[in-house]
């Protein structure tokens, strides 16, 4: 009786077990990674840098800005200037919105404790024109000189399958 109730518990459990791991198998990140902001807060002149390679020109990319805030950071949304430089030295500048909190001020994202967790889309199916070394900079762009609540600023960009 012990040994088929062993059986029927693998039965169910391996099968899951591999499925999950499979299917965490069709993503490949090229990049997942946060900075910290100093406690004091984020100067509007430190700029986060990351910088990814890109071997593939062909296949799509999902392009996510990572951000965790403080639960009582001020603002419901952060403006941000991304700079981009391609493999051939030209720079790109967008100004990017990311919302963070819905219209009735509850906060998007996952919450742990006083943190609040949030990847923001920013392109479902970005292809890279270049093959090569690209980099990102993240830098705030909020009119405040010392931006206080955000803790981290990162970037995430996954190759779709």
């Amino acid at each position: 009786m012990q040994k088929s109730a062993i059986n029927r518990f693998l039965s169910i459990v391996l099968p899951s077990v591999l499925i999950i791991l499979l299917s965490s198998c069709n993503q490949q990140n090229l990049i997942d990674e946060n900075i910290a902001i100093a406690e004091k807060g984020w100067d509007h002149n430190q700029r986060a840098s990351f910088e990814v390679m890109v071997d593939d020109s062909l296949s799509l990319h999902a392009f996510y800005i990572n951000i965790r805030q403080q639960e009582n950071y001020r603002y419901s949304n952060l403006y941000v200037f991304l700079h981009t430089t391609f493999p051939n030295g030209t720079t790109t500048h967008d100004t990017i919105e990311c919302v963070l909190a819905q219209a009735d001020g509850r906060w998007l994202g996952k919450s742990t404790g006083s943190l609040i967790s949030n990847q923001i889309l920013l392109n479902p199916s970005l292809r890279f024109p270049l093959a090569g070394k690209y980099r990102f900079e993240i830098e705030q762009a909020m009119r405040e000189t010392t931006l206080k609540g955000i803790r981290d600023i990162g970037i995430r960009i996954e190759k779709k399958n």
